[in-house]
């Protein structure tokens, strides 16, 4: 009778503790069991057009592809997931929409949200001033002009035959009024505003080791769209970009980024 008491009583405090909204998140549960347990938050996040069962499908598919992440603190997999799934991209598949990655973060393993090159250009589009997106790489042997001043110009004829190494990238902009803008960087400037400014650029997981003409050619986007009147919502996405977050918000935009002090993951110091 006793322990039928106690069973009672656990079971009680663990109905209470739901109710309050603090059911307590353990290591031991598989990510499909977390997001479960989470569901009135994450419901109450996601945008209308993705439910909790493909959420849970998409954090699925990121920890097969990088398996790493799971140990990754449990709500900054969840806030970086989120973040995708609210803008509306794939994270860590072929399509290049976005990126989980593990990140060391004063020896904690934190999962970093990142907006890949197609993703960036996927939320450009969504302008309806916005005509054309693209970014070029611009090899030894091609042929590439460009001039800046009142009448700008940006001539490239791509050779056909053996092109050598990459020297430079560009990205440009067109409106539907025929406004335009672009960028042109080295790939020794592309490197040192990498190294600047995207804290994963050592990870053995991140983009830039595996894909890096992608993430160049989103570099020199994100300066390109500087001079364009992008919107509101374009610019409040750029804030979540390379971002650690560790709560859910129905706008992800809202929460403030972890700090972030110590080095990405790397095959090293595995």
């Amino acid at each position: 009778m006793a322990a039928r008491t106690t069973n009672v009583k656990e079971e009680l405090a663990k109905k209470a503790e739901v109710t309050k909204g603090e059911t307590k998140l353990k290591k031991s549960m598989s990510i499909a069991d977390l997001i479960k347990a989470m569901e009135p938050e994450i419901k109450k996040a996601l945008p209308e057009v993705i439910t909790p069962e493909r959420f849970t499908r998409m954090a699925l598919s990121a920890l097969n592809t990088t398996p790493k992440l799971q140990e990754c603190t449990q709500m900054s997999f969840l806030a970086a997931l989120m973040n995708a799934a609210q803008l509306g991209l794939e994270p860590n598949t072929p399509l290049g929409q976005a990126y989980l990655i593990p990140y060391n973060n004063k020896g904690t393993m934190e999962c970093q949200f990142q907006i890949g090159y197609k993703g960036l250009i996927d939320l450009g589009y969504r302008n309806p001033q916005m005509q054309i997106i693209s970014a070029q790489a611009v090899y030894e042997n091609d042929e590439f002009e460009y001039e800046l001043g009142l009448n700008p110009r940006l001539e490239h004829h791509p050779t056909l035959e053996e092109r050598g190494e990459v020297r430079l990238f560009y990205g440009f902009f067109k409106l539907t009024n025929g406004g335009f803008g672009f960028e042109v960087m080295s790939k020794t400037a592309i490197d040192a505003y990498a190294k600047e400014y995207s804290k994963a650029f050592d990870s053995s997981f991140s983009p830039w080791k595996t894909n890096y003409e992608s993430m160049a050619k989103k570099t020199v986007i994100k300066q390109a769209l500087k001079y364009a009147p992008v919107k509101a919502d374009f610019r409040k996405a750029l804030n979540t970009d390379e971002t650690i977050k560790n709560k859910f918000a129905r706008n992800m935009e809202e929460i403030e980024s972890e700090n972030i002090f110590d080095t990405v993951y790397t095959e090293q110091n595995a």
